[in-house]
């Protein structure tokens, strides 16, 4: 449960249950439980039933309705790429003038100004249940510059009980007016052995292989086991720890590029780290030139700014595969 993962986080969102700032702002690295929390806390909002524990009961028709995904006094606002990775549905959105839906070959990466434009009417409505009605962003950050601007408007003059919940991993692209209409709630790296220990309950093998990857991310950890592109890291670790470096060009399209490409930078920096101390994250070690790998990190760091639109993605690989260093 998220909340035991984010144990103190979640106490102190609690704790503001009684008193609650009409917006909050969950801040922090990708994968740590931010959505986890807000959708939680989202729920405790709402139940009528909660108990002394700290935690929405589970039985009350509030909860009910929730855990269905279809409670009429919650609007979760994502772009739609971000919706269909989910699993939910994909919003209906208007166009940037208003004349309908979207024949877009592509999901939307942005929370586009539809979206805030039916979110204004959803929280001026009276409450389905006579409570609160609450608002997630979902990333908060992918907001295009006219829904922020529309987000400010309910964010500065919110109806009563009204609450948003932003979700946030990179707060610093938020408008500034946006950010200091919130309350800000940062959500740590979990400590590493509650992380493992989570993880191994969700089944992981190797947990602690993968929340090193995942640089301490738990959920993240999770999608990197659990998912294809967790198995497109595994064949790069293999070849590498094989010494086959041809193979590691054989790659089969985009998504193998960026495995390749991430896995590749982050091994450089652990390979520089464990030169300089002694050891890494991935169990490295030994001589080698410090210097050399740390110009490779810089490198792929570039590469990977590059990855999602290669024209030639065997090339584009062969020549990061090329840069490596010899020892």
């Amino acid at each position: 449960m998220i909340s035991d993962l984010q144990s103190e986080t979640w106490k102190r969102l609690t704790g503001l249950a009684d008193r609650l700032p009409h917006a909050l702002l969950l801040h922090g690295a990708p994968g740590v439980g931010k959505l986890a929390l807000a959708e939680r806390f989202a729920q405790f909002l709402l139940c009528e039933a909660r108990g002394q524990g700290g935690e929405p009961c589970g039985r009350c028709e509030s909860c009910r309705w929730f855990a269905a995904g279809n409670h009429p006094d919650v609007r979760i606002v994502e772009p739609e790429a971000v919706a269909l990775a989910l699993g939910r549905p994909a919003p209906d959105e208007e166009d940037e003038e208003g004349g309908g839906a979207k024949g877009k070959k592509n999901p939307s990466v942005e929370i586009r100004i539809g979206q805030a434009r039916d979110l204004a009417g959803f929280i001026n409505l009276a409450s389905h249940r006579g409570g609160r009605r609450v608002c997630i962003l979902h990333p908060a950050e992918s907001m295009n510059t006219a829904t922020a601007n529309s987000m400010l408007k309910s964010l500065e003059e919110p109806p009563a009980g009204a609450v948003f919940l932003l979700v946030s991993h990179r707060p610093a692209r938020l408008l500034p007016t946006i950010r200091s209409r919130c309350v800000p709630v940062p959500v740590p790296l979990p400590e590493r052995k509650a992380a493992a220990a989570w993880l191994a309950k969700q089944g992981v093998k190797n947990a602690g292989q993968w929340l090193a990857f995942a640089g301490g991310a738990p959920r993240r950890a999770l999608e990197y086991a659990a998912g294809e592109r967790g198995e497109a890291i595994e064949r790069v670790l293999r070849r590498l720890a094989a010494g086959d470096r041809a193979a590691l060009s054989e790659v089969a399209g985009r998504e193998d590029v960026e495995s390749l490409a991430e896995v590749l930078h982050k091994l450089a920096l652990d390979r520089a780290f464990a030169i300089l101390t002694g050891s890494g994250k991935y169990g490295g070690g030994g001589g080698g030139d410090a210097r050399a790998w740390l110009a490779y990190a810089r490198q792929m760091g570039r590469h990977r700014t590059l990855v999602g639109h290669p024209l030639n993605p065997r090339l584009f690989a062969t020549e990061m595969v090329a840069g490596m260093p010899e020892r």
